[in-house]
């Protein structure tokens, strides 16, 4: 069965480095807040670009919750986000007391700046971007509608690592942005991490302080906070895989190109990319007439697939019974759920795998 994402393959691409740095660290005896985290930190940051700066968290959820607290986002406020994002941004919002409002993707999968304005009140204070499945969203409409309405703007790039678009990365364009490095991330770590960058210092060094019991230095402690640091041996580990980007994201870009090209099947509507947008692959997702049918069809034929994600966030239980969210809210949103398949995207595929996956999706008649 070829998985829809292998994560060992990942690490044996660069199995020598990872264990070599792995135990630089254990030797080192300096395992929280050291010269690996400090060190990824600046390496992140330079690679994204725009002078920015970067704070190390604990995973990309606390990176939401500190970022957007940091930058003074309060309870009572109004964050725009997509209705078919993941989960974790909206718990982000909620963590701070602030209140998201769903506004419904365009036909990239990423949030349609034409609907933002509809759902902006005397509440609202800021819009959220999430750049799903590594493309980035079309930012200058986003961009325009923030500064004509003065609200602050917000990059959710959990799944888009230097994915750019019209040639400035994803993170480099509102006032703070969130990464993951959850493991299947294209820059993953080897279990739970995130960052909060920004171009304002004021923001990092805040978040910094957030991130450790609120302390500004040893046992001075300014803030009411808690734990949130990103520990040494993941900064380490990160160190290495943003080393090899390049290779990686082209690894990426080549499975999808053949994916792209040679999937001519007219039950399955391929992805768009949006002009100005160089797709970095976090997932490869396809729209199936029969999502079950097809899944189970793949599934025979040796593919394994699955759906990023079945339930968009306003239907899950919590979000329901909280705001009163029910089925047909948001249309569009609960189309794409009903439809979408994620396809095998990982570290390395062999060519003749890619080939089993492309054959198989046109074999099926549905």
């Amino acid at each position: 069965m070829i998985p829809v994402n292998e994560l060992v393959r990942g690490f044996r691409l660069y199995q020598k480095e990872y264990e070599d740095k792995a135990l630089e660290v254990l030797r080192s005896g300096w395992y929280v807040l050291g010269k690996e985290v400090s060190s990824f930190e600046e390496e992140f940051a330079t690679a994204l670009g725009k002078g920015c700066s970067c704070a190390g968290v604990d995973n990309g959820l606390d990176a939401i919750t500190l970022g957007l607290e940091a930058a003074g986002i309060k309870e009572g406020d109004e964050v725009i986000v997509q209705a078919n994002g993941y989960i974790a941004t909206m718990l982000g919002i909620m963590q701070c007391g602030a209140v998201p409002v769903f506004v419904e993707p365009d036909e990239y999968y990423q949030l349609d700046a034409d609907r933002i304005e509809d759902a902006i009140t005397p509440a609202t204070k800021a819009v959220l971007v999430t750049h799903l499945y590594g493309q980035a969203t079309r930012m200058d409409a986003v961009t325009a509608i923030c500064k004509k309405h003065d609200l602050a703007l917000f990059e959710d790039c959990a799944q888009s690592h230097f994915a750019p678009y019209k040639g400035v990365n994803t993170g480099l364009f509102g006032k703070a942005s969130f990464f993951s490095f959850y493991p299947t991330k294209n820059l993953g770590a080897f279990g739970d991490g995130g960052a909060v960058v920004s171009t304002d210092p004021a923001i990092i060094e805040k978040v910094k302080v957030l991130r450790n019991y609120g302390s500004d230095r040893r046992y001075h402690n300014i803030e009411i906070a808690g734990n949130m640091r990103l520990d040494e041996i993941q900064a380490g580990l990160l160190r290495v895989r943003l080393s090899h980007m390049d290779e990686l994201l082209a690894n990426r870009r080549h499975i999808a190109s053949r994916y792209l090209s040679e999937i001519k099947n007219p039950k399955i509507t391929l992805p768009l990319i949006a002009d100005g947008c160089d797709h970095t692959w976090y997932q490869f997702i396809v729209r199936a007439d029969d999502q079950s049918a097809f899944m189970s069809f793949l599934k025979s034929e040796g593919v394994a697939t699955d759906i990023s994600w079945q339930v968009p966030p306003y239907l899950q239980p919590c979000m329901k019974e909280k705001f009163g969210y029910k089925s047909g809210d948001f249309p569009v949103t609960e189309e794409l759920c009903a439809h979408i398949v994620t396809l095998p995207m990982m570290e390395f595929m062999e060519e003749d795998e890619i080939t089993k996956v492309i054959d198989a999706v046109n074999r099926y008649k549905s």
